[in-house]
């Protein structure tokens, strides 16, 4: 699966939570998930990922549950351990830094 299929995936499960779809209303979505594709195609090659979600106005547990959201389909894709944790620490650490 590519990056642009896992972030289709990625920003359903987004659009489908209650708490979070509100924050999504009026963004260019086609806009955020090519931001999305280019943040995890470079936390899979091990690059610091730009976070996408920082400027909605996301609570920390919110961009949390976004993040678990993401590792939760690369889990679905059984995409190896390693890799899977490489991408949960890009982009959690934008929240933590």
């Amino acid at each position: 699966m590519t990056a642009p299929e896992v972030v289709t995936r990625w920003l359903r499960l987004v659009v489908a939570d209650a708490e979070l779809s509100p924050y999504l209303i009026g963004v260019d979505l086609d806009r955020l998930a090519a931001h999305l594709t280019a943040s995890l195609d470079a936390a899979l090659g091990d690059e610091p990922a730009a976070d996408a979600w920082r400027g909605l106005g996301l609570s920390e547990a919110q961009h949390r549950r976004v993040v678990d959201y993401l590792i939760g389909v690369l889990w679905a894709l059984d995409l190896p351990d390693d890799r899977i944790a490489r991408v949960r620490r890009a982009f959690a650490g934008e929240v933590d830094a």
